[in-house]
């Protein structure tokens, strides 16, 4: 017998019994929520302080399905139901789409994107901070191409710059703040062509070191900073994780001469044992994983310092800076297990990454913090079915295929989760269960819908309608009063904006703004 999935659904409704909370049946419950909401969007006060700070967390591929699904599971990992959960980037009070397309794909990657919001500059995939003209991995296009980024505007302005990922610090979104090269593959000079070489490209790791003296520098990545060969202090018997550099420079090292004075070199991070001694090593440069740190529901609490924790010690360094600071937090992870079709993976990187921007709003103020949530794109990813209210968001819907056989209300279009075997589908309840794909692939692909941006503190009214992603470091910039950029004063008498375009970085430290 092959019912209709509406006639599936009538007859599975008395069953369930299922209805939301009794006071949601009353009218006036909605009424007045809404009320309120109202009320304060009607108080609300544009803040047109100068950013003292700017704080950018960037969930690498957290479309806004992403964001839907995360926000229910975080509600039940609090015995909620879940979909009437506020999570702290909720609270944001000014919202925006970016168009993330690249300038030769429609759909984009996380370099170009990165190139994008990062140094104002649209470009095409796979290339790190240059200009459309640079082609992907063809090194003598890159030479006279190269865009500088915000974290490079602000410590040209005196401002602390640092970096928090999950990932390697070489990967993409990192890398663009202070790399330029024709392919973000480049993470160590192994990675290169032996043309790329002889033309003049460098890698991206030994870019960390020569092009912008970064204070805070926190992620995964060890292994493209030693030469090749060198066992990993944490995992001596895994080759995988030795170094991989062929020109035999040890970077770590050499990061740590260049900071003689600042930095106690004998202090060597590798785990979140020694974590709080961060608060007294200034500038700090810790790298807690040859490659990319591990997902969050698979670390180490004793050894692995989650998103929240790392985001803390930097804001705490960073802050030590009157001119403030510009601090990207990366939850790069987010993406990569989206990419493997693991959905309860990416889900609860994204938890940790919201958890990660309430310890930055807890330990910042909102009068002189910008602090931006936003993706750099999307995934081929869906929230579908018919599941009822408070329905485990990574389980199955009470709706069954034609086939007669149920299915979870998260799948993927394309990717590694194409299975059907003895048209039988694999378990739906581990954590490591691969979403069910449409089209078969080694790994799925990115979305290319709109992402959104959510804004809070100065100037964060910027952030607004539709944009293209390359206005976020414009507006970023513009609020913090950075080199180069237009920046913004207002007279006592009038409301009428005076832009001036800086053409010294010292003039954007004496400009402030006039109530």
């Amino acid at each position: 017998l092959s019912l209709s999935p509406d006639l599936t659904l009538l007859l599975l409704f008395p069953l369930m019994c299922v209805s939301g909370p009794v006071e949601e049946e009353n009218p006036e419950f909605w009424r007045a929520q809404g009320a309120k909401a109202l009320q304060a969007a009607l108080n609300r006060k544009l803040n047109t302080n100068v950013a003292k700070n700017i704080m950018l967390f960037l969930g690498d591929g957290m479309g806004i399905t992403t964001i839907t699904a995360a926000r229910i599971l975080k509600g039940q990992m609090h015995n909620q139901s879940g979909e009437e959960t506020v999570m702290t980037m909720d609270t944001f009070p000014h919202a925006g789409l970016l168009k993330t397309y690249s300038v030769d794909f429609q759909i984009p990657d996380s370099s170009s994107t990165a190139t994008a919001y990062l140094c104002g500059v649209k470009t095409n995939l796979n290339t790190v901070g240059v200009n459309a003209a640079a082609r992907n991995g063809i090194c003598k296009t890159q030479k006279g191409n190269e865009v500088s980024s915000i974290l490079k505007w602000a410590k040209d302005a005196g401002k602390s710059v640092g970096i928090v990922t999950t990932t390697r610090v070489q990967h993409a979104t990192p890398a663009t703040t202070y790399a330029h090269s024709a392919s973000r593959k480049w993470y160590s000079d192994a990675d290169m062509p032996a043309s790329a070489k002889k033309e003049g490209c460098t890698d991206i790791a030994s870019q960390l070191l020569n092009n912008t003296d970064i204070d805070v520098i926190i992620g995964g990545g060890r292994k493209y900073m030693t030469p090749k060969g060198t066992w990993d202090p944490e995992y001596p018997r895994d080759l995988a994780s030795s170094g991989k550099r062929q020109d035999g420079r040890h970077l770590i090292s050499e990061w740590q001469k260049m900071k003689v004075g600042k930095v106690e070199r004998e202090k060597k991070l590798w785990n979140n044992k020694l974590t709080h001694n961060i608060g007294y090593i200034q500038p700090q440069n810790s790298l807690f994983e040859p490659g990319d740190l591990r997902f969050d529901l698979e670390r180490d609490p004793t050894m692995d310092p989650s998103i929240t924790e790392t985001t803390e010690k930097a804001i705490r360094i960073l802050s030590k800076n009157p001119k403030g600071f510009f601090l990207l937090v990366e939850g790069g992870r987010i993406d990569q297990g989206h990419h493997a079709s693991r959905a309860s993976m990416a889900l609860h990187e994204t938890v940790a990454f919201d958890n990660a921007v309430a310890k930055g709003l807890e330990l910042t103020n909102e009068e002189e913090t910008l602090t931006l949530v936003t993706a750099d794109h999307s995934h081929a990813f869906t929230f579908n079915g018919y599941p009822f209210r408070g329905q485990s968001i990574l389980g199955k819907s009470p709706l069954y295929g034609k086939d007669m056989l149920p299915y979870t209300t998260l799948m993927y279009g394309n990717g590694p989760g194409y299975k059907v075997v003895d048209n039988k589908r694999p378990d739906i309840q581990s954590k490591d269960y691969v979403q069910l794909s449409a089209v078969p692939l080694d790994t799925e692909t990115h979305g290319g819908e709109d992402v959104a941006v959510l804004a809070r503190g100065p100037m964060a009214h910027l952030f607004h309608g539709v944009q293209e992603q390359s206005y976020l470091a414009h507006a970023m910039a513009y609020a913090g009063c950075t080199s180069c950029v237009f920046c913004v004063a207002y007279t006592p008498s009038s409301p009428i904006v005076m832009i001036q375009l800086l053409s010294q970085p010292s003039l954007a430290n004496s400009l402030r703004l006039l109530q």
